[in-house]
């Protein structure tokens, strides 16, 4: 039975090893298409490889990951990778700056809020959206919902997302800044805070 048992173990291992050797790279092929094309969403009209480009930089502690954008070798934007806690956990997005740092667009890359509220956060802050957030620049004044003073509608019954979405939005800002050598900017990230688990509103 102990030889059978072991035998088992011994042949199942094998497998899975197999599988995961053999999925690794079409798994990372994927991946790398789906922040490619999240990329080119949010930074149209680049001719380079962000990706392949990639750099991290670091605004109070925490890590944004920065692609940079360039046309015939010259600086057309970029985008930021970025994330805040919301009312289930953490809430990453891919937000896009053209040179001037006007948001141009953005991609909601994951997130853990409830279904139907906070997953509105995806489509919610675009252009032609209620809380419509292209064109604003965060460096003249940080994105804040209209509860608390700003002039941002909050997805119905998801204030607490909707401040998440807007700190993450904030903090990529100041990520953007800091690498284009506007240290002073990275004081927005402070604004941004953590947002606080409790009951949507």
């Amino acid at each position: 039975m102990a030889i059978v048992l072991t035998a088992v173990a011994v042949v199942a291992g094998l497998l899975l090893g197999y599988v995961n050797k053999v999925t690794a790279e079409p798994i990372a092929q994927a991946n790398a298409k789906a922040l490619s094309d999240a990329i080119a969403l949010v930074v149209p009209g680049f001719d380079n490889d962000p990706a392949a480009e990639a750099e991290t930089i670091e605004v109070d502690g925490a890590s944004y990951t920065i692609y940079k954008a360039t046309k015939g070798g010259e600086f057309i934007g970029a985008a930021v990778e970025s994330s805040a806690n919301g009312f289930g956990g953490a809430l990453r997005v891919l937000v896009g700056f053209d040179a001037e740092g006007n948001i141009i667009d953005y991609s909601l890359l994951s997130h853990a809020e409830t279904p139907g509220l906070g997953s509105k956060a995806a489509d919610w802050f675009k252009k032609g959206g209620k809380g419509d957030i292209t064109g604003r620049n965060p460096g003249e004044k940080p994105l804040t919902v209209s509860k608390d003073n700003g002039d941002i509608d909050a997805i119905t019954a998801s204030t607490i997302t909707s401040r998440a979405f807007l700190n993450a939005v904030n903090a990529a800002y100041a990520a953007y800044a800091k690498h284009n050598g506007d240290a002073s900017a990275a004081d927005l990230n402070g604004a941004t805070g953590a947002t606080q688990h409790v009951e949507q509103n």
